[in-house]
């Protein structure tokens, strides 16, 4: 669903990789084809050769998809509304399900060796590199969506987005596109606050960023759980992962205007104007600002040292949340069954006056690399007719919640309502293990949403309720996260190399700052260092690449 959103399914269990045949090309008779039903009055022998003549005549496609993790089930793609197309369109899909634990590796073997399956479905199993890199192995599609896709077609002429997402700077397309349906004004995290802390310490809900830093302050220092023990509640809590800082930009750090793209190149816009935010001026005071907090021992002093078991394991501690301030997508999603502890913050006010908030719609809902078509699958044409089928109101409702009748309920009146799982999980997870959810080519028409009801207190149900304390700033914000723009093959090569070095030293150094201090000290020396690493290039690149993608917007 979104990326701390998915990133959750990670501790749910170690994932492995399921076994499964690689059948190079389609349309063969091997594997698990259909088989035609008896029919009255056949000899056992006459009814044995029509069966496999029935079998010969179903093409069978070979597709590899990720899961986050092997605690879902995939019973779904051989059942309800994934057999139900391919019942349609008179094709068997052979799912081979990889986990991410394994992925990279398994993909690198996949692409090495070039034995492929007909096509990969989802945008997890693909980056933009691989492709670059591997273009001979995949079909470009352009003629064949306009043969064989209506459905898709009349997305593009609707959503010019998605065409302009679909096309790589060549004007070609590799891969389909999808759209989440029913999605938040605020596309991304938002901040949590321990309202039952508040009301211990008799506090009001912080309204700007130094009410907010008194208020994480009291939090850690005067015993706010009422347990006896004014040292064990922390402020804020973090990890140890590498895009640490990634994250702070966009949530605890957003006050003082720092939003960047969750593609983790700590690109923003500020008023319509390409930024590497890790240089800007308010970029060194939000650090000094959270170094201040630190020192006051609002940060929990494990923040960049401990792993993910750590920090849920306080988020989720038994008894009530040791935390006072999270980012989450919902509160559950983090905190888990200490959620009750939590009210969503409105967006305080920054140094600015504004109200800063995620909406990284460009990044969450809208993706290319849903379905690629490699070199080895043949009549690629009735594969292309079965996705078309995903870009429908009925078909996105049901491969982002799961089947009717099992999980969603057609009411019989044009109106459908997404069932609460009988199996006491939550409804993310019951999403997440009867559909593809996040991934596949989908697309929901907007003026069919108001026919789909939620529960109001589940996943996406809250999520939407709860869109109305900060929905209203979105279109205030003048920093808003830069886009999922295009490459050329040359550009991403120069990026991977330049990248990967950049990347690591401002996140070393933000880290150094906020346990050492010294920012001011050390800021120009930083500065004259990341040119010296290339940033100028880097910058230029981003340049070029945001230019064409407004010019592929008609803008």
């Amino acid at each position: 669903m979104k990326m701390s959103y998915w990133k959750k399914a990670l501790s749910i269990g170690l994932a492995a990789v399921m076994t499964a045949s690689m059948l190079a090309g389609c349309g063969g008779s091997g594997g698990a084809a259909k088989e035609t039903a008896a029919s009255g009055g056949d000899t056992a022998g006459t009814q044995a050769a029509a069966d496999n003549t029935a079998s010969e005549d179903i093409p069978t496609y070979t597709i590899a998809t990720v899961r986050w993790t092997d605690a879902w089930p995939t019973d779904f793609l051989e059942s309800g509304f994934m057999k139900e197309l391919e019942e349609k369109h008179g094709i068997n899909i052979e799912w081979q399900v990889y986990y991410d634990s394994d992925w990279q590796e398994q993909k690198s073997l996949l692409l090495a060796s070039g034995d492929l399956p007909d096509a990969f479905f989802g945008s997890i199993c693909l980056k933009d590199t691989d492709i670059a890199q591997n273009k001979d192995y995949f079909l470009e599609l352009t003629d064949l969506i306009d043969q064989n896709m209506p459905n898709l077609k009349a997305v593009f002429e609707k959503e010019p987005e998605l065409l302009a997402r679909a096309k790589d700077r060549n004007g070609e397309i590799y891969s389909l596109v999808k759209k989440l349906p029913l999605r938040p004004e605020v596309c991304g995290n938002v901040l949590y606050i321990n309202k039952d802390w508040l009301d211990n310490l008799g506090l009001e809900v912080p309204k700007t960023y130094e009410e907010l830093e008194s208020v994480l302050e009291a939090f850690a220092t005067q015993d706010a759980d009422g347990d006896g023990d004014p040292t064990n509640e922390i402020g804020i809590t973090g990890n140890v992962s590498l895009y640490t800082l990634s994250g702070c930009l966009r949530s605890y750090l957003s006050p003082f205007g720092t939003m960047v793209s969750r593609d983790n190149n700590y690109m923003g816009l500020v008023d319509g104007k390409p930024v590497f935010m890790p240089v800007e001026e308010n970029y060194k005071e939000s650090v000094k600002w959270f170094s201040d907090m630190y020192q006051k021992g609002i940060i929990d002093p494990e923040f960049f040292t401990q792993e993910e078991s750590m920090r849920r394991s306080k988020l989720q501690a038994e008894g009530g949340s040791q935390v006072g301030l999270v980012s989450a997508w919902t509160a559950d999603a983090e905190t888990g069954l200490n959620a009750g502890q939590f009210i969503p913050l409105e967006a305080v006010t920054g140094p600015d006056g504004k109200h800063h908030v995620e909406n990284a719609q460009n990044f969450l809902d809208i993706s290319d690399r849903e379905l690629l078509i490699t070199k080895n699958c043949e009549n690629p044409e009735k594969l292309l007719a079965w996705a078309d089928d995903f870009y429908t109101d009925l078909a996105s409702l049901q491969t982002f919640y799961g089947s009717i009748p099992d999980q969603v309920k057609d009411n019989g009146d044009g109106t459908y309502e997404v069932l609460v799982p009988t199996d006491g999980s939550s409804l993310d997870t019951s999403a997440w293990s009867n559909s593809m959810r996040d991934f596949g080519p989908k697309y929901m028409n907007p003026e069919f949403y108001d026919k789909v009801s939620l529960p109001a207190d589940q996943g996406d149900g809250i999520k939407l309720s709860e869109d109305a304390v900060n929905g209203k700033y979105v279109a205030e914000d003048n920093v808003v996260a830069f886009p999922m723009v295009k490459y050329t093959d040359e550009e991403l090569t120069q990026l991977t190399s330049l990248g990967t070095d950049i990347y690591k030293y401002v996140e070393a150094q933000f880290a150094h700052w906020v346990v050492d201090g010294g920012i001011d000290e050390e800021w120009d020396a930083y500065l004259k260092q990341l040119d010296n690493m290339g940033l100028q290039d880097l910058l230029t690149i981003q340049n070029q690449a945001y230019d064409a993608y407004l010019e592929s917007m008609g803008k």
